[in-house]
């Protein structure tokens, strides 16, 4: 059974949180001791955990926590301090998505282009759902560095919308996405299909 979050933490409160479980996962799948768990230790050369050690504690944290650990967060895990700070971000990412699942998705129209012009921009459209917005992150990442992301929500989308939309992207910044959220609205030119979701390749 996952860990009851909290309903309201910041983002230091999360870390303090979540340190006391990371800990004792951690020191009873590498086994080692927990006075050797400091932050700037790292897993790898530190405490020679391998992948497959990585993949285990991760699934651990998953079961404890109730998250999924992409792979691409575990990539950037170099330091227990690290790992720490990772998870407590999943975790966090978790509760505001409990919250915002009693929200309608939005509806919402996206552009993914590669930078300096090259081909394959992709487009969707339809409602952000979980779905969607994970497809939406995949099509930007794999773009490639310089990629510029545009998301365009219906003018009746209010503040808080847009700001949780802004926010469910913002992580892209760190692989040197360009992200863009604004409202306008788009008239669609074809029905939505699966999941309220359509693709387009140009």
């Amino acid at each position: 059974m996952s860990v009851r979050v909290p309903a309201v933490l910041g983002r230091w409160g999360m870390e303090l949180f979540v340190e006391p479980s990371v800990r004792d996962l951690v020191a009873d799948h590498l086994g080692v001791g927990v006075e050797t768990l400091v932050a700037g230790v790292t897993l790898r050369d530190d405490l020679a955990a391998d992948s497959l050690d990585l993949v285990e504690l991760s699934i651990a944290l998953e079961a404890e926590f109730g998250i999924v650990v992409p792979e691409r967060i575990l990539d950037g895990v170099r330091t227990y301090g690290d790992l720490v700070r990772a998870t407590a971000s999943l975790v966090r990412e978790r509760g505001e998505a409990e919250v915002w699942a009693a929200e309608p998705p939005l509806r919402m129209w996206s552009r993914v282009a590669p930078s300096g012009g090259a081909h394959g921009t992709r487009e969707r459209s339809g409602l952000l759902t979980p779905y969607t917005a994970e497809a939406i992150a995949e099509d930007a990442v794999g773009a490639g560095r310089g990629a510029q992301l545009e998301v365009t929500l219906a003018a009746s989308t209010d503040d808080v919308g847009l700001a949780r939309v802004r926010h469910q992207f913002a992580w892209l910044g760190a692989r040197d996405v360009r992200v863009t959220v604004r409202r306008n609205d788009r008239p669609a030119a074809v029905a939505d299909t699966r999941d309220g979701l359509q693709t387009a390749t140009a």
